[in-house]
């Protein structure tokens, strides 16, 4: 498996799991704001959002490197 392979696969995981934390924020602030129910996951909305921030600060270090180097490659070419 080359690093292309592999971090294409790393940028879905924590993209994923991104998306899945900021659901899980929005469900939780609904539930907390709307319904007038007691914390139903244990966390606050804002640290489901914050979460999903630093997962996805790996996608964008992952892209950014990609950019660099087709940017370099077309360069030399």
């Amino acid at each position: 498996m080359g690093i292309d392979k592999l971090c294409s696969i790393a940028c879905r995981v924590f993209a994923v799991a991104a998306g899945v934390l900021f659901l899980a924020a929005i469900v939780e602030w609904l539930m907390y704001n709307v319904v007038q129910t007691p914390l139903w996951l244990g966390f606050l909305p804002q640290r489901f959002l914050e979460l999903a921030a630093y997962s996805l600060l790996p996608v964008i270090v992952i892209l950014l490197r990609q950019i660099r180097e087709e940017m370099r490659a077309q360069k030399r070419a």
